[in-house]
């Protein structure tokens, strides 16, 4: 289950590539034969390591070989989700709407001879969204939410949120602080495109103090999200220990592994503050099983999803 020296040579077996930058560090790799057995696949994962920003023949190998190998049978796309669409968009007979919509694939599929592309985040993230909160949650609280990073994780969730049909089910105002203006304007110009009465604000900004601040002000029943990669990626947290999570608030640390400060502080101020506090893991456990679904055409019963999740959480225990 690791890099072969040369990945894109012609698989002898149903292979789906991983197309990260460290990719035998992640869980998957430890989880993915278990889910083969499960599903009956008969396949293996194969990553494929490429430096953030890499040149664009980088990509175009990748999809060249899934579109011309008929065992490569398609991919999981993390960090590169923009570049590599850039790079290759003229190599794909089909994106979906999401991936127009956010400009990135993070999967690479084959039907029918066609090699297609789709942006699966903003379904997955709806599935972690929708396992944690309550239906007419922002109907009944009027809280707000407050992203933390202005990234791929926000991009999808704050489409998801704004495709909701119920009202209720949509907060009346979305935060977003990020410390590049480049990705908020890129945020801004998704989310014109988008009909929704959601109101989107924009704040650049990396003082955590700042967000202490920004996190007070904000009403009971808020939903906080750290979609910054901080204390997975790189040290530390978004906020102080001196910030103050909403009363009978939501809070979503997306990531699932790492030192993980914000959801420890968090979790510190869980029950004097009434909060739900969530990690990364189903939003994990949502993206490689609808990709995995997509790209083996398979149908991902919430029966079989189940037996994914308690075959991942004996490896994660």
């Amino acid at each position: 289950m690791t890099p072969r020296a040369n990945p894109l040579e012609p698989r002898t077996i149903p292979a789906l590539y991983f197309i990260g930058v460290s990719t035998t560090q992640s869980s998957i790799m430890k989880v993915f034969p278990k889910w083969s057995d499960i599903l009956d696949l008969g396949a293996e994962l194969v990553g494929y390591d490429a430096p953030i920003h890499a040149p664009a023949e980088t990509y175009r190998s990748i999809v060249r070989h899934i579109k011309e190998d008929p065992l490569s049978m398609g991919a999981l796309v993390t960090t590169h989700k923009i570049d590599l669409l850039d790079a290759t968009r003229e190599l794909f007979d089909y994106l979906d709407p999401y991936a127009n919509l956010c400009g990135e694939i993070s999967c690479i599929s084959k039907r029918d001879g066609r090699v297609e592309g789709h942006a699966k985040d903003p379904i997955t993230s709806g599935s972690a969204w929708e396992a944690f909160v309550e239906l007419g949650h922002w109907g009944r609280t009027r809280g707000h939410v407050m992203c933390i990073g202005a990234g791929g994780s926000a991009v999808a969730i704050s489409v998801y949120v704004a495709g909701l049909p119920d009202p209720a089910d949509r907060p009346e105002k979305f935060i977003v602080i990020q410390r590049s203006r480049p990705r908020l304007e890129k945020l801004q110009g998704i989310h014109a495109k988008l009909d929704t009465d959601i109101a989107f604000e924009y704040i650049l900004n990396e003082d955590p103090a700042r967000n202490d601040e920004i996190m007070a002000s904000l009403p009971p029943g808020s939903m906080v999200i750290n979609a910054t990669g901080m204390g997975k990626d790189r040290p530390g947290s978004p906020i102080t220990d001196n910030g103050l999570f909403p009363e009978n608030g939501l809070v979503w640390e997306l990531n699932y592994r790492g030192e993980l400060d914000f959801l420890h502080q968090a979790e510190r101020q869980a029950e004097s503050r009434n909060l739900t506090v969530e990690d990364g893991w189903v939003y994990f456990l949502h993206g490689w099983s609808q990709v995995i679904a997509e790209v083996f055409h398979l149908d991902l019963t919430p029966e079989l999803f189940t037996e994914l999740d308690k075959a991942a959480s004996v490896i994660r225990s």
